[in-house]
């Protein structure tokens, strides 16, 4: 399967406490300074799971390795994919994200997915202008592959979190 996307611009845990992933992964990779965004509010009219409205919180917390982006995520209320992972596999790697320049891009890397099996099992629209949906991938060695747009404020406020690190 070839997407119509970049290479992989991130990588994403799901934890149950994000105190102690990122210090295992400030030990472990050498990631610096991590920016939490709390209580980020998945809406039921901006997004689903498995087909139906979803509503659910969840922290967010982003540090780089290069250019490579590090997201944790620790679910809070809700059903979704993160709360899924958590029980049925424990916290650990959840997804690799790749980027589309465009929407267009985007919608054209899901009927690929599609067209090669992938089903859609978590998408939506986060504050800030983020497309995001995620497709099953157990056959990549990962539960899921994030395709994303990401807006140009989004990018913005990205790359001044990379400026951090230093």
């Amino acid at each position: 399967m070839t997407l119509a996307v970049q290479s992989p611009i991130q990588i994403a845990w799901v934890t149950q406490n994000l105190d102690a992933t990122e210090t295992a992964l400030t030990g472990l990779l050498g990631a610096r300074k991590w920016v939490r965004i709390p209580d980020v509010h998945f809406a039921p009219d901006s997004c689903s799971y498995r087909g139906k409205p979803a509503d659910f919180v969840a922290h967010i917390s982003l540090s780089y390795l290069g250019d490579m982006q590090l997201e944790l995520i620790e679910p809070v209320s809700g059903e979704n994919i993160y709360s899924e992972f958590l029980r049925d596999s424990g916290p650990g790697l959840h997804h690799i994200c790749v980027a589309a320049e465009t929407p267009e891009r985007f919608d054209a890397a899901l009927a690929d997915a599609a067209n090669h099996g992938a089903a859609v099992v978590q998408q939506g629209v986060m504050p800030g202008g983020i497309q995001f949906a995620y497709v099953a991938a157990p056959q990549a060695g990962v539960p899921y592959v994030e395709i994303a747009y990401i807006s140009p404020e989004m990018r913005a406020f990205y790359d001044y979190i990379k400026q951090e690190q230093g």
